[in-house]
């Protein structure tokens, strides 16, 4: 196992380029399980997620073909299989995706409750529902078994009570070979949205509607192959814009799409940072000092709970009191804060409100991820922070970063991975 060793103060300089899209690939690359054919999918980020679904898919008998660093091509014709791996499954979050491509496709499935990440309760409720007003009949517990009645799903009306990515994209794939149209109401808007019905236009569905809070899918008999490019990490870029506005600097974002960064843009334009605009890049800089804010995560395109921890950091070093409100998930999602106060941030945690009185300066301390997002929060935390920080359980980080380490170090920051000795692991793990 690794750890990351990371001496702050060293201002960000130079120029970035974003990998595709964690959340739209890990819900594409089962989507591709619905296709009966060849879907070449390219600007696949490199990260453990998506190496992980590589494994699943294959394991079921499609053939995952690797062109490039960032292209494969993925054959569903000849799956065998519709209950993947406990074991693989159990290691991400993203595996419920299994369910609604798999039963769309074979009529029936058999998933294990996913893993991933642990901030606190995100149950399938939603997504079930879905499958369910569609026919299927549906049995949880350590497995989530789904069958189709008569083997084919039947388009149904689908209101969500709540607005949930995960049941939108869910019920979206199971959907796309279902006889007759779905509606899904209160739907779900992010761009990974988007990008997943515009992925399986491209391979022949009839789905209208994504991006607004009604989407439509008309059921067709097949999908029969094409090829399909990811959209630029909308949370990658806003993680590196953070660090610019934490530890300083002037860094050139590239391969973004700028208008899903304005709920971030408008953020750190109001705390003191400077963002332009390109086609495709971001120019964004702070030299002066951070001015307080408040925020609160919403549903796109309101700010990005993918984004609350790292946002959190940048006002632990703003003048004044901030104010961040989780609006999507619980107060669980606040559990790095404990992490931060090693370091000298003054935050306080009540229910989903985490009031962060501005510092100074942060000091470098043995910290460690809880999640993705926390965990690349904290390496912002080490960049701006005084001395050396030691962050641990970095693969949560490398589940979904591309390369977080390298792309830091090209400009400018000094960090670098460093193998944990078995001895001290195995203390970590007791402790």
């Amino acid at each position: 196992m690794n750890k990351y060793i990371i001496h702050g103060g060293r201002p960000l300089m130079g120029e970035v380029t974003i990998s595709g899209a964690k959340n739209a690939a890990v819900a594409i690359i089962p989507a591709a399980l619905l296709v009966d054919g060849v879907c070449r999918i390219e600007n696949i980020p490199q990260i453990s997620d998506v190496t992980l679904l590589f494994s699943i898919l294959e394991e079921l008998g499609a053939r995952v073909r690797v062109l490039n660093r960032h292209t494969v091509e993925i054959d569903s014709r000849h799956v065998h299989s519709t209950q993947p791996s406990f074991e693989l499954v159990r290691r991400i979050r993203a595996s419920y995706y299994l369910l609604g491509a798999l039963l769309g496709r074979f009529g029936k499935a058999t998933v294990a409750m996913p893993g991933g990440c642990n901030f606190g309760v995100r149950p399938i409720d939603q997504h079930v529902k879905g499958f369910r007003a569609m026919g299927a009949g549906v049995t949880e517990g350590n497995l989530v078994q789904a069958v189709a009645k008569g083997g084919r799903l039947t388009g149904a009306a689908v209101y969500l009570d709540m607005v949930s990515v995960g049941a939108t994209m869910n019920i979206m794939m199971a959907a796309a070979l279902a006889e007759g149209t779905t509606t899904i109401e209160n739907a779900a808007k992010e761009p990974h949205i988007v990008d997943l019905a515009n992925f399986l236009n491209s391979m022949g569905a009839d789905i209208k509607g994504a991006g607004t809070d009604s989407i439509r899918i008309r059921g067709v008999e097949k999908l029969n192959g094409g090829t399909y490019c990811i959209i630029p990490d909308q949370i990658e870029a806003g993680t590196y814009m953070a660090a610019v506005a934490a530890a300083g600097g002037r860094l050139l974002i590239r391969n973004v799409i700028p208008k899903h960064m304005d709920c971030i843009s408008a953020k750190l334009t109001e705390m003191g940072v400077t963002v332009e605009e390109e086609d495709d890049t971001l120019l964004v800089s702070r030299s002066g000092p951070l001015q307080r804010t408040n925020v609160k995560t919403q549903p796109y395109p309101g700010f990005p709970t993918d984004m609350q921890p790292q946002i959190a950091v940048v006002l632990s070093l703003a003048q004044g009191t901030s104010l961040v409100t989780e609006g999507v998930y619980g107060a669980n999602r606040f559990k790095y804060m404990d992490e931060l106060r090693r370091m000298g941030g003054q935050v306080q945690v009540d229910g989903r409100v985490a009031v962060i009185e501005g510092v100074e300066y942060l000091t470098g301390a043995p910290v460690q991820a809880c999640d993705l997002r926390a965990g690349a929060a904290l390496v912002i935390a080490g960049l701006a922070a005084r001395g050396v920080t030691e962050l641990t359980q970095v693969q949560f980080i490398e589940r979904g970063y591309e390369d977080l380490v390298g792309k830091l170090r090209s400009v400018g920051a000094d960090i670098r991975v460093e193998e944990i000795p078995e001895a001290q692991e195995a203390e970590a793990h007791i402790g």
